[in-house]
């Protein structure tokens, strides 16, 4: 099962007001691992950065002039995200500018039901606690020391500890759980957890290994810690 964690900064809070992306970052998974294979691209917004979103993540207008707009990278990263999940926090907002993106360019939108939101999971799982990246890192003791500004391709890498955490630890899943965050979403929480065995395994040591443990055992003299535990 592959996912994309996904992550976006912006010039502001409404792409019908004029806001646009500055920033797409996206990290891998496959079967809940990451892959190592990630999106990263910053993008002309073809406006000037208002001063309080460059207090966020601090891309100013001289740095992103030199990069490319939207419409030159929306194939690649088309590319790159196919019909995988996506796993985003607070996913509307990052799926509002980028279909307000596509639909400028008359591409497809990318269909709401793609999206995972860690941020719904997280209230579900922690009702009533800080459900902010910031905050899950802290539940988690992920170290986010490096995020002293937002950034999306960090903030992706981030994202992607916090999701692996809050659908039970970063494991492959071996197909046995492969609903487990859908579930988690729902609040139906039915992850995949091992079972006593009916019937134990019989010992596979043999009774020459049980006698040459024994007599290591007793070569080591009464004061053994092994004699005092068994």
């Amino acid at each position: 099962m592959r996912e994309i964690v996904l992550d976006t900064e912006t010039t502001g809070f409404e792409p019908e007001q004029g806001d646009r992306i500055v920033e797409i970052g996206a990290v891998e998974l496959f079967n809940h691992m990451p892959t190592g294979k990630t999106y990263h691209q910053y993008i002309n917004p073809e406006r000037a950065m208002p001063e309080d979103a460059f207090k966020v993540h601090g891309l100013g207008d001289d740095f992103l002039r030199g990069q490319p707009v939207f419409a030159k990278i929306a194939q690649d990263f088309l590319d790159f995200v196919q019909d995988s999940k996506l796993v985003i926090h607070n996913a509307s907002f990052d799926m509002k500018f980028l279909n307000a993106e596509l639909g400028w360019l008359k591409l497809p939108k990318l269909p709401m039901e793609q999206a995972l939101d860690t941020l719904a999971i997280a209230r579900k799982k922690f009702p009533g606690s800080p459900a902010s990246l910031d905050a899950l890192c802290r539940r988690f003791n992920i170290d986010n020391a490096a995020r002293t500004l937002h950034g999306a391709l960090l903030d992706s890498e981030i994202l992607a500890e916090v999701y692996l955490e809050l659908i039970g630890g970063r494991q492959p899943d071996f197909a046995l759980a492969g609903n487990s965050a859908t579930n988690v979403a729902q609040g139906t929480d039915t992850e995949w957890r091992a079972q006593k065995r009916a019937t134990p395994l019989p010992p596979r040591i043999t009774e020459a290994e049980k006698a040459a443990h024994q007599a290591m055992i007793d070569s080591l003299g009464d004061a053994a810690l092994w004699k005092k535990l068994g």
